[in-house]
């Protein structure tokens, strides 16, 4: 999965996608519920830098692979946004890319 640069950027999505879950799913009724912040303060800033490392990445694979933004790097970068649309863009975006080889360079 890390050989090839979509195969990193999925692993980007399972990471930054499992962050949300536990940032929302755990760490912030943990805050709200039982007034214990120390979650959100320690999930919070490691899913900020994964939401920022997807984008990056997302960036730069579209423009390496050529991408068309209409098509396909738009819908990428929207998963991101969305609850699960990491893990929704990843099975059916990325991983049927994973095997096609990078473009050459024009």
């Amino acid at each position: 999965m890390l050989k090839s640069p979509i195969g990193r950027l999925r692993l980007l999505a399972l990471a930054e996608g499992t962050s949300l879950l536990l940032l929302v799913g755990v760490a912030v009724p943990l805050k709200h519920f039982y007034d214990n912040p120390a979650l959100v303060r320690a999930i919070g800033p490691v899913h900020g830098l994964l939401f920022v490392l997807f984008v990056l990445n997302t960036l730069r694979v579209g423009i390496e692979y050529h991408w068309r933004f209409a098509t396909t790097t738009w819908k990428v970068l929207l998963a991101c946004l969305v609850p699960f649309g990491t893990f929704y863009v990843d099975h059916k975006i990325l991983a049927p890319l994973q095997n096609k080889p990078v473009p050459p360079a024009e």
